[in-house]
């Protein structure tokens, strides 16, 4: 299970995801330098730890490393939405939260999403074949808007 990046692991992840390619840590530091007041040794250090938890690969360069992300930003979000998902005792009501947090263009982006992921056969199943499960969890959000079963 994925634990989220600090703020400077963060930092120095989002330039090597942006980069695409093997990084040095003079690169990321006179990067990061522009923006905060920074040593080398923390750089060094910080993307020595990302390589021991997994987040990145390196490969020696003289007598420094080059440093390569193992996946991609969009890998990792994934992994800590799925983690957060996973923790929940009702997978339907934390999604359909989750959905309502959502903006339309991020609705409209699940949607495509969703669209790929299925593909052409699955997505011509009738909509009414999912309406149980989807009412059930804006029930479980919303207890006190709907009767209970037995009428209540």
């Amino acid at each position: 299970m994925p634990r989220p990046l600090g703020e400077l692991e963060d930092a120095v992840m989002t330039r090597v995801w942006k980069w695409n390619r093997p990084v040095t840590v003079r690169e990321v530091l006179e990067d990061l330098q522009q923006e905060r007041s920074i040593a080398y040794t923390t750089v060094m250090t910080v993307l020595d730890n990302l390589h021991q938890k997994g987040w990145v690969r390196r490969e020696a360069e003289g007598r420094a490393y080059r440093y390569e992300a193992v996946s991609t930003r969009a890998a990792y979000a994934a992994a800590l939405m799925n983690d957060a998902w996973s923790q929940s005792d009702n997978p339907a009501a934390a999604l359909v939260a989750f959905f309502g947090m959502m903006s339309e263009e991020q609705r409209q982006a699940l949607r495509d999403a969703v669209r790929i992921v299925q593909g052409p056969e699955e997505t011509r199943e009738a909509p009414e074949a999912r309406q149980p499960e989807a009412a059930e969890a804006r029930q479980e959000e919303n207890p006190g808007s709907a009767e209970d079963a037995d009428g209540r």
